[in-house]
């Protein structure tokens, strides 16, 4: 028979190997950076990297001075982790209606697994790409109750966000769900409606702001970042490239600025969908020689000057990021593990409700050890 004991075994001790596996390639660009815990101190992340090498190696005459050595000079990148939560309720009625077969049992849970797999692929994966904020969109025009959203490949049935009319202030409401998505005409509708004029505002999960991880959109903006002032600091500062239009020769010419004035060749291109599209046509239509590979976790990505090109839905249109993954990691207190009681149990009933609960957790924070190394183009 099948009791909560044997359910909180299963999940402890298959279930978990099997998600952390799952969960290891959310993505291509997730797949092929590191992931350990030597720069974590307690809450925090402590990175000490190089900011310059004063070494000196120089020629001189057979009887000269040999050079003085010089020191490298390194920056503290300092950020806290952020925790990051995923959780599967069970209902006691289908608990109990599946403990007299072992079969039923497993295809319950496994379904619960498969969701709480495909929703932290989803979540992580936007995180990557985001602002630290759980930023999602702007409302670009309202239309009864539909809104008009500018990034609606972002948006899902189901998601709880929050309406504000900056990035700090909240107005417009709170921990409201979107009901129907309509991503032909890109608009949704919420679960309430809000007063007020919302043209304008945006979009944001609920409860993200400033605990999400460092994205992109932080890594390739303006504002201070791991702990330090941008301004002035050349380091902190990734390459922007602006073009008018997209061609080879524009990206093959920020490769090789990339190479030529940051030391650094990118091993990955990173775009949306249509970009990648784009690139396609692009090395078909000059007849470059179009090869493909196949990354860390099975995905397939077309060559670009021998560098995969891989697609994200959550990557905008109107950008494309340079990346070296090696200049990455993922500091993380541990890998993801099951919230536990005191006395080691897993699941938990939830409060109020004739159903059980399981916390999926893992506490992170993705740092960029050579922010001045990536590149991102943009203009086209």
């Amino acid at each position: 028979m099948i009791t909560i004991e044997s359910a909180d075994k299963a999940l402890k001790t298959y279930y978990l190997d099997a998600v952390s596996a799952q969960l290891d390639a959310i993505s291509p660009f997730y797949a092929a950076i590191e992931k350990h815990g030597t720069e974590v101190y307690g809450k925090e992340v402590k990175v000490a990297v190089v900011r310059s090498d004063n070494s000196r190696v120089v020629a001189g005459t057979e009887d000269g001075d040999l050079p003085t050595a010089g020191a490298n000079r390194y920056i503290n990148l300092t950020s806290t982790l952020k925790n990051i939560y995923g959780t599967i309720e069970i209902s006691d009625k289908a608990m109990r209606a599946s403990r007299s077969s072992g079969g039923a049992f497993v295809d319950l849970i496994n379904a619960e697994m498969e969701g709480l797999v495909s929703s932290a692929k989803v979540n992580f994966s936007r995180m990557l790409y985001g602002d630290g904020n759980g930023f999602v969109g702007n409302i670009t025009k309202t239309s009864g109750t539909s809104l008009y959203i500018d990034t609606i490949g972002r948006v899902y049935e189901g998601m709880c966000v929050d309406v504000r009319s900056s990035s700090a202030i909240m107005d417009g409401g709170e921990g409201l769900t979107v009901t129907s998505v309509d991503y032909g005409n890109g608009c949704i509708t919420l679960s309430d409606t809000v007063e007020g004029t919302l043209t304008g505002k945006m979009i944001y999960v609920h409860g993200a702001y400033g605990n999400e991880i460092t994205g992109f959109k932080a890594l390739f903006g303006s504002d201070d970042i791991y702990g330090l002032t941008r301004s002035g600091e050349s380091f902190l500062t990734p390459t922007k490239f602006t073009v008018t239009s997209l061609t080879e020769e524009g990206i093959m010419e920020n490769i090789g600025y990339l190479e030529a004035y940051c030391n650094s060749r990118p091993n990955m291109i990173l775009c949306s969908y249509k970009t990648k599209a784009s690139i396609g046509a692009l090395l078909t239509g000059s007849k470059m020689q179009y090869n493909t590979t196949v990354l860390n976790g099975g995905y397939s990505a077309i060559l670009f000057d021998g560098i995969p090109v891989v697609a994200d839905r959550y990557c905008p249109d109107d950008e494309i990021y340079l990346v070296n993954t090696d200049d990455f990691v993922l500091a993380q207190l541990c890998d993801w593990a099951w919230l536990e009681d005191e006395d080691g149990k897993i699941l938990k009933q939830v409060p109020g409700k004739a159903a059980y609960s399981a916390t999926l957790v893992k506490y992170a924070e993705l740092i960029c050890k050579r922010p001045c190394a990536q590149g991102v183009i943009t203009g086209f």
